[in-house]
């Protein structure tokens, strides 16, 4: 592996969960792959879990860590080409990220999306500009549609839970996973609901997503997930429901609604087989997500962030071991 960018990525998604939790079980037994390595984690965006899990992913791999919010710290990039750079743009991505591939063995870079121009955001052009010009492997740590590093995560913690749930290898049935809606204050990129989509449509799960009218996903995304606009009918006998918010993709970057009704609440989890309740965090409580369920015992969204250094670690290691 040389790049990680989407599930599309992974020759075998299974080996790579199982990957992941054998490290989590023995998390410092391949030291070696990363001796006089250098990771370079390079953010044009806030992180918490991203930053610290995967550096520490990185350090439990022996490997050494440079951290830069190239947004506040670096030079103000210019990214398209031809263009004379007598603007407010003072260094271009072709030198930004040669420079930078030549420091690091590897490179993880977040760049998000404007939520202005869909066919620009869609189109990757940061993301695959910085990975073309770096010459380096790259792994993705949440691009303008994708976090495919939070979606591993979830898939392990899913594996995780219904393993623990279901010990016996002959049990047969498949979880139920829901994707549903959630309101916010603020146009949300599509990301991490693109992922999860893609990452479920490719899992053994029945996979539902239910959102309000307006809010369907990109269709390369959705895939063969069961689509519906009801969400307390989508949420019957749900194992996990994965809570998120994200702006429309047909009507793009808008808020079309207040969310009136959407919150995931306790009333909502009687509909379900005792979920297991995710989200990828940051949560805005009482909004997005109620007290009653974060605060229980059928919150998962501490266990998918734990899981986020597993899902890193499992990563960095197939691309040291080439």
């Amino acid at each position: 592996m040389k790049l990680f960018s989407s599930v599309n990525d992974v020759q075998n998604i299974d080996s790579l969960v199982a990957e992941a939790l054998a490290l989590k079980q023995n998390p410092h037994a391949y030291q070696h792959l990363g001796n006089n390595k250098t990771l370079g984690l390079i953010f044009m965006n806030p992180s918490l879990r991203t930053r610290i899990s995967t550096q520490k992913a990185a350090l439990n791999l022996g490997m050494q860590v440079i951290v830069m919010n190239l947004d506040k710290e670096g030079w103000a990039l210019e990214t398209q080409d031809g263009v004379i750079m007598n603007g407010t743009t003072v260094e271009h991505i072709r030198e930004a990220a040669g420079v930078l591939g030549q420091y690091c063995d590897i490179i993880g870079f977040r760049a998000f999306p404007g939520l202005i121009n869909r066919n620009y955001d869609y189109s990757e052009d940061i993301f695959n500009k910085f990975v073309t010009y770096c010459k380096v492997p790259v792994i993705s740590l949440e691009s303008a549609i994708r976090h495919p590093l939070q979606s591993l995560a979830d898939l392990i913690t899913i594996k995780e839970i219904w393993d623990t749930k279901h010990p016996d290898p002959s049990h047969k049935k498949i979880p139920k996973v829901v994707l549903t809606w959630a309101p916010h204050v603020k146009p949300l990129p599509q990301a991490v609901a693109n992922s999860f989509a893609e990452w479920m449509n490719k899992a053994n799960v029945d996979f539902t997503i239910t959102h309000p009218q307006g809010y369907a996903l990109a269709p390369e995304f959705a895939g063969n997930a069961k689509i519906s606009h009801n969400q307390h009918l989508a949420l019957e006998n749900a194992d996990f429901v994965y809570v998120k918010n994200w702006s429309s993709y047909n009507d793009y970057g808008k808020i079309l609604s207040d969310g009136k009704g959407w919150m995931m609440d306790n009333q909502k989890l009687k509909l379900t087989n005792n979920a297991g309740v995710m989200h990828c965090l940051p949560v805005r409580r009482g909004l997005e997500l109620a007290d009653e369920i974060l605060d229980s015992p059928n919150s998962l969204v501490l266990n998918q962030a734990d899981n986020r250094t597993w899902a890193a670690q499992a990563v960095l290691k197939n691309i040291l071991s080439l």
